[in-house]
């Protein structure tokens, strides 16, 4: 259905770990967009490589840590802003709020088990841009003989950089389900795109 489906699920594990910024103390608010994209990345894979934590008894505890490391700074109501476009300004606080659970939810889901499936892929941090309190942070992702470009997009709010998109292999996160939710919004509207949403989380969800 699209470009990201083509992705190693092994780098898309990495995708998810690095949408992210620190939640916790151990990174300033004065960190830089870079700074605090890899802490995060390091706190997510602390948590993967932690041998108490690969116990199968603790799956649904470490999964639920790495969902809280993740949601704490996740930018999801600038994310699922974008991915809607001019629908967003159509709609009231009530559809904002139960649209931004809904996006969250499907991304979890979606993501949860590839994060796990990390295995050493190593990270390189080449640059980052500034611009009017947004910020882009050039990687690169190296498995094997195998390397992908992969830019993280933030936008600093209140002294913190929230990730809002990532872009891998040329290919926008926040673009590509863009595409997607306009042609359900052109096709048969917003209620029918909350609804195919909601049902594929619950797929995903499902053993």
């Amino acid at each position: 259905m699209n470009r990201l489906k083509r992705i190693p699920p092994v780098l898309t594990a990495i995708l998810l770990a690095g949408v992210v910024v620190m939640a916790h103390a151990s990174i300033s608010l004065a960190a830089t967009a870079t700074e605090s994209v890899k802490g995060t990345i390091d706190k997510v894979l602390h948590i993967l490589q932690d041998k108490e934590m690969k116990k199968a008894e603790r799956t649904e505890e470490r999964r639920r840590l790495i969902e809280k490391t993740i949601g704490d700074r996740f930018g999801w109501e600038e994310m699922a802003k974008r991915t809607l476009s001019t629908q967003w300004g159509k709609m009231n606080d009530k559809q904002h709020q139960e649209f931004v659970d809904l996006f969250r939810t499907l991304l979890t889901n979606t993501y949860i088990g590839r994060i796990e499936a990390y295995s050493g892929e190593q990270i390189q941090y080449i640059n980052e841009r500034l611009q009017d309190g947004f910020a882009e942070v050039r990687t690169k992702v190296s498995s094997g003989k195998t390397e992908f470009p992969m830019d993280y997009r933030l936008l600093n709010k209140s002294g913190d950089w929230h990730v809002y998109d990532i872009v891998l292999d040329g290919v926008s996160l926040v673009a590509n389900y863009r595409g997607q939710f306009s042609k359900i919004l052109h096709s048969s509207g917003y209620e029918d795109l909350v609804e195919k949403l909601r049902t594929k989380s619950e797929k995903i969800t499902t053993p």
